[in-house]
């Protein structure tokens, strides 16, 4: 299943059935409701899927967006944060987002954890990157900081995403739904890399598995921090499908694949027919450019 994201169009659309036509045009069956996706282009989107235009692979939490946000947000609310009402908006508008994946006959959900609070490690560590200073004794200092940091705060926002993740887990398994925990670029973003394979066997529920990311996780090697093939290996029991993306380095990522430095030929070997891939690209790219991504990534892993 391939699947183009409405990140790359929702913008430029004030109707939902045409936002999806022109994804259908495309020659996509499948579209992602992204996390841009407002109130008001949902009439639009159930009237194309009623009228079986296009399927819906994949929501991508939060969506639609709460009434009154106009701009794609999916961490305006956040399951590890320290206000109990704030937690609560976090759940309220993921169970809408269930719901309206179970509306529209969409398998998957995919969702964002939170963070610890941390200062912003990442664009520090880009920043000397683009400068040419991976590896100088200043980039490793960095690196070791923010790792000793991350461990000694993540427990307590662990336990709060545990939390509600337990509490949405009910709610997906009630709806027939599967919920897909993505991997993030952000080191202050949890679950952390290292944590990942722990995470899953605190939470064996068959319905919640493994997003992965392709921008994120080249972004998180060319950081140091990961191999991108190992890791996606380490997840590919849990996995449930990938957000498709290329990175122009150091950290340009959602350009259409085959633009940047992403090696798909070495992911190759963990893509299964039935995961669900969607392509989820700037809202900049050209629709040749975004053809030609297409054709780059199925002459690599094939149409199925």
């Amino acid at each position: 299943m391939y699947s183009l994201s409405t990140c790359w169009n929702s913008g430029r659309h004030t109707d939902g059935r045409a936002m999806l036509r022109e994804i259908r045009d495309l020659g996509f069956e499948y579209a992602e409701l992204s996390h841009g996706v407002r109130v008001s282009l949902l009439p639009g989107v159930i009237d194309a899927v009623a009228a079986g235009e296009i399927k819906i692979s994949t929501l991508h939490n939060f969506c639609p967006l709460p009434i009154g946000i106009n701009h794609a947000a999916p961490n305006i609310f956040k399951f590890t944060s320290g206000d109990a009402r704030e937690r609560e908006n976090a759940y309220r508008h993921s169970v809408k987002t269930l719901e309206t994946a179970a509306r529209v006959g969409a398998p998957v959900v995919v969702l964002h954890l939170g963070c610890i609070d941390l200062k912003d490690y990442t664009g520090k560590l880009i920043d000397l990157l683009e400068r040419g200073h991976k590896g100088t004794s200043k980039y490793e200092k960095l690196c070791r900081e923010v790792t000793e940091r991350r461990e000694q705060k993540k427990e307590a926002a662990l336990r709060l995403a545990y939390d509600l993740l337990t509490r949405l887990a009910e709610q997906a398994a009630v709806l027939g739904l599967k919920l897909g925990i993505e991997n993030r670029e952000a080191l202050e973003e949890i679950p952390f890399e290292t944590d990942f394979t722990f995470f899953f066997r605190d939470f064996p529920e068959p319905n919640i598995g493994y997003w992965h990311d392709t921008g994120h996780a080249q972004i998180k090697e060319n950081l140091g921090f990961i191999h991108h093939a190992m890791h996606l290996q380490s997840l590919a029991d849990r996995l449930l499908g990938f957000h498709l993306h290329d990175v122009q380095p150091p950290a340009r990522d959602h350009c259409p694949p085959g633009s940047g430095a992403i090696d798909f030929a070495a992911l190759k070997p963990f893509v299964r027919p039935e995961h669900i891939k969607v392509f989820e690209l700037n809202p900049g790219v050209p629709v040749e450019a975004l053809r030609q991504g297409v054709a780059h990534l199925k002459g690599i892993w094939g149409e199925v």
